[in-house]
């Protein structure tokens, strides 16, 4: 006869005690135990009417989809999409698994305010990840503000601006600009520089950024500066003002779709990489697929994360994201401070023990995540994150060789002293 007890058998107090033991080790090790199946209930962790129930929490996805800038924010998208994946194959937030509501910018900054509206005041969004141009940001952002919602912002920027309701997971000027320049300037030495970018407000501040730098603090001359619409494809002017000034170094902030033509029509020109020293701020693995690597190949890149970045977090987000999206797939730097955003998240809804925004907000600050693929960010009060600045050398074959690291990680400073 046997001692087993039938399925339906209660437990005593001691195998009780046992089981919420052994779950408890769970936890712990960082598996989904005991924390995960926790589930508070909803009328303590949602007191703003956000829409979460007892097993769901729904939040926005504000991207370019079409247009323009689907080639640069894609990558977005996915990177977002595997975070939440992978986040609710662990149990989710607080016991609840991720819902998301995608919505297409469609590379048009009316759009996007009109989609971030629907997101917040109809759909009660717990947050939004979203936006890559600051065009699109500045569109989003009085929204945000007037409802309090939370954005989380993956793109590197221009700085110059600080909000409550905005959690910017990528670089700002002094950690891109500054140090890409400093380098440079250490690196080949340069005098002359040729500013060229996108016409809107990232690429015009940058260059104003830049321009400071240049000639305030490393006495160098710019000797040429252009700026040309989103989507422009004809660079041949452009390409004959900068033979004639025969700069030292090319600093380049063109978005988007136009790099294809940018790019080709350099090499066209015989303005290559073993010619002419060429940094930009916006050309990320994602930007080298349509552009091809045979026409960056030897222009460098100014990024805080490169797909060949060469630590344990990176190798296991980069595995996740091809065998997600396919072999071919790549992932570029905004890709992966995208994919940041949901574990931020997570994180701080988890330490206010709530999805209201007020609260989420005064968690974040000083929220560590050691699992990033750049190797570990921090969020500074200011709502920026503390990261590495790293240097890319453009190769044949569409990656990026690493050539320089800043030593330590790069306090944020949107607001930097002598830039304004």
């Amino acid at each position: 006869m046997s001692h087993k007890s039938s399925p339906s058998a209660p437990l005593s107090s001691l195998q009780r005690r046992r089981l919420l033991q052994s779950l408890g080790a769970l936890g712990m090790a960082g598996l989904p135990g005991l924390a995960a199946a926790q589930t508070p209930p909803t009328a303590k962790v949602n007191t703003t009417k956000l829409a979460i129930t007892d097993t769901e929490v729904t939040v926005g996805q504000l991207h370019s989809a079409t247009g323009t800038m689907a080639i640069s924010e894609t990558g977005s998208i996915q990177a977002e999409q595997l975070a939440i994946d992978q986040i609710n194959a662990m149990g989710g937030i607080l016991g609840r698994k991720i819902k998301v509501i995608k919505e297409d910018g469609a590379s048009d900054w009316p759009t996007f305010a009109e989609k971030s509206k629907k997101l917040l005041v109809n759909d009660h969004v717990a947050c939004v990840f979203g936006c890559w141009t600051s065009a699109s940001r500045k569109a989003v952002l009085p929204i945000f503000e007037k409802e309090n919602g939370l954005l989380y912002y993956p793109t590197f920027y221009e700085g110059l601006e600080q909000s409550k309701n905005v959690i910017y997971t990528g670089q700002e000027a002094t950690q891109q600009i500054l140090w890409g320049l400093d380098w440079a300037k250490k690196e080949k030495n340069v005098g002359k520089i040729f500013l060229v970018g996108s016409d809107y407000i990232w690429p015009r501040t940058s260059m104003k950024i830049a321009r400071k730098h240049i000639e305030n603090f490393q006495k160098g001359k710019v000797v040429g500066e252009e700026y040309y619409p989103l989507g422009n494809t004809n660079f041949n002017s452009l390409i004959n003002k900068i033979k004639v000034a025969k700069p030292d170094l090319i600093f380049a902030a063109v978005v988007g779709g136009s790099n294809v033509a940018f790019y080709k029509q350099l090499k066209a020109a015989g303005i290559t990489g073993d010619k002419q020293f060429l940094l930009t701020l916006s050309v990320t693995e994602d930007e080298m697929l349509g552009i091809g690597g045979e026409n960056f190949a030897g222009f460098y890149s100014s990024m805080k994360y490169f797909q060949s970045l060469d630590n344990a977090n990176n190798k296991k987000f980069v595995e996740a994201f091809k065998a997600k999206y396919g072999p071919k797939s790549v992932i570029g730097d905004v890709t992966q401070a995208a994919y940041l955003g949901p574990w931020l998240w997570k994180a701080a809804v988890e330490k206010a023990g709530s999805f209201d925004v007020d609260k989420v907000v005064a968690a974040s600050p000083g929220i560590e995540l050691k699992t990033a693929p750049e190797g570990y960010v921090k969020v500074d009060a200011n709502h920026h994150l503390w990261s590495k600045t790293r240097i890319g050398q453009g190769q044949a074959d569409g990656t990026f060789k690493v050539v320089a690291e800043s030593p330590e990680l790069i306090k944020p400073d949107p607001f930097p002293k002598g830039y304004q």
